[in-house]
Order: structure tokens, then sequence, then C-alpha cells
């Protein structure tokens, strides 16, 4: 008897149920970034929020939660109502953190929905100009003599820029001493200061300040030059051979979303990226617009947690 009274509320709720997701977003829609303002996720977040808000009628307004790996902002949306109000700017940590922290407070893979994967970006290894170092081959022969001598700086411990250099690390033999940062915006700050001589962070967060000569940038980290800094070499060419690590963002939901807000989100997000002028600015400053759909960044999101996780393995890093 009491599941056929379940039943017939269920039904009867139904309509304004189905109603309320058509309607959707009825209020204004808050999109999480779990890193400091100024950094890749942050830039992103802010190129389409605007966008969101244009198409979909409602404010999309960007709330940046940063610290513990980025993972408090991830919390929070892990454990949002699922009803497309609290969405997150998702970054590479989500596939990086299984394997670098024992406790991880939610799954990126189950507690988290997909929506578009929305950026792909090269990190680049930048200087101070101050650093006597004008390519990768002059760098490594000037800090390898010096183990441990040398700091870098990077968003956060296993963050992208992090385990980019990691990864760099192991494959040149240098050794360097880590300085984490509360995300991409603080680091490059210090590095522009001269406080910190080396980093790798995105390239939103260092294109305008290499363009203004503020940083030298040594070779960028992924497989081929970047848009918009075609003169800058890949650490691979530039005498690291097989060098590649690429960071991405994207735009996830709880997990248990309505498909159809998913939906029509994903719609609003590679409309977004389509549009000339949100392409030229993120090429303008090295990134690329994906937009893929929700299954194929599930997919993307799968394979780079594997593949960090041998990473972070062959780097020796103990998770902490």
């Amino acid at each position: 008897m009491n599941k056929i009274n379940g039943l017939l509320i269920i039904a009867a709720l139904w309509p304004a149920l189905v109603a309320a997701q058509s309607n959707y977003p009825a209020r204004t829609v808050r999109v999480i970034v779990p890193s400091a303002p100024g950094g890749g996720t942050d830039i992103s977040a802010r190129i389409l929020a605007p966008q969101l808000t244009q198409q979909l009628g409602q404010q999309f307004v960007v709330e940046n939660r940063a610290g513990a790996g980025t993972m408090i902002g991830g919390e929070a949306v892990a454990r949002a109502a699922p009803d497309g109000y609290t969405l997150l700017m998702g970054i590479s940590t989500l596939a990086i953190n299984p394997a670098m922290y024992k406790k991880v407070p939610y799954d990126a893979l189950k507690d988290l929905a997909p929506i578009s994967q929305a950026v792909s970006l090269s990190n680049v290894l930048v200087v101070h100009p101050s650093l006597p170092a004008k390519s990768v081959k002059e760098f490594v022969a000037l800090v390898k003599p010096r183990p441990g001598q040398v700091n870098f700086a990077s968003a956060g411990v296993g963050t992208s820029p992090h385990l980019s250099m990691e990864l760099f690390l192991v494959m040149t033999g240098v050794k360097m001493l880590h300085v984490p940062y509360k995300g991409s915006g603080p680091g490059v700050t210090d590095l522009i200061a001269g406080h910190v001589p080396v980093m790798m962070p995105n390239m939103l967060s260092a294109q305008p300040h290499i363009k203004s000569g503020r940083l030298r940038a040594l070779g960028v980290t992924g497989s081929k030059r970047a848009p918009g800094a075609e003169d800058i070499p890949t650490i691979a060419e530039a005498g690291v051979p097989g060098y590649e690590a690429v960071q991405w963002y994207g735009l996830l939901a709880p997990a248990g979303t309505p498909r159809d807000i998913i939906t029509r989100l994903h719609g609003a997000t590679v409309k977004a990226l389509q549009n000339p002028e949100v392409r030229q600015r993120l090429l303008n400053d090295g990134a690329e617009p994906v937009g893929s759909s929700p299954d194929e960044f599930a997919a993307y999101l799968r394979s780079e947690t594997a593949k960090w996780a041998k990473v972070i393995q062959a780097a020796g890093i103990k998770p902490e």
C-alpha cells in the first residue's frame, strides 16, 4: 500500500518536476572555480560565464573556492544538489588527485557529471628574466649542477603545473625545490616579482606576461606549439624528446543532474566556445577551445586519471 501511495505521489509531482527542468535555469547559477583568481581555470570560467548568461537568460556567477589541491571546490560541487544550479569548472587535478592523496573526499568519476571539456592548453616553462637561461638546454645546464638549490613555483601540490615540472625533472635528471602556491595566479605574481625564478603555469596565465617581457618562455609542454605562441618551441623539440603534458578545463555538474539539464548546458557551452570572439581570445592566449560531448569528456577524464597515476608512480611521489 505504501509503495502504491509513493507511486501516486511521484505521478502527481511528475509534471511539476518536468516543468522545473524544462524551465531551467530559473535563477542564478554558480560556477565554482576550485583555484585562486587569475589562473587559467578562473580565466576560462570568466570567459564562459557571460556567454552562458546571455544564452540561457539567467546569471552565471563565478565563485572561487581555492585550497586543498582544488579539492575544496570539487567537494562543494560533488555534494551540491543535482539541480544544475551549482557547477564546477573542473581542472586536470580531477584526474591527478586520486593518485596524489590518500583521501579524496569525492570520486570525480562517480560523483560528478561531465558536461563538456571546454579548453585544452599547454603549460609553459617560464623563468624570471634575471635567470641567465634562454633555452631549455641552457636551463638544464644551469640548474643540473645545483641540485635542490633552485626553486620552482606551482599552482599547488598535485596540480598540472606541479606534475608537468616533476615529469620534466624525471626526464632531465634535474633536482629542484618545489614551492606550492594556492593557484597559478599567486605563483605567477611571485614569479614576476622575482621571489621565485621558475614555473610551468598554463598559457592563459602566462602569455600576457610573456608578451610584455616580464617572463621569458623556454618551451611549451604540449606535443605541438601553442596557438598564438608559435615562436615558442615545445619542450620535446627544445631538448627533451618525448616530453608531453597538457592541462585542461571543463564544465561538470553533481552526479544525478537530470540529463536534459546536462544537454542544455552542453549545447550552450559548445555554442559559447564557437563564438568567434571567445575562440580568438582563447587562441590568442595559447588555449584551444574543445566543446566535447558529455560522453567524450567522461572517457577523457577516465584516460587522464590512468595516465597521471603512472606519472606519479614513475616520479616516486608518495600519496599524502
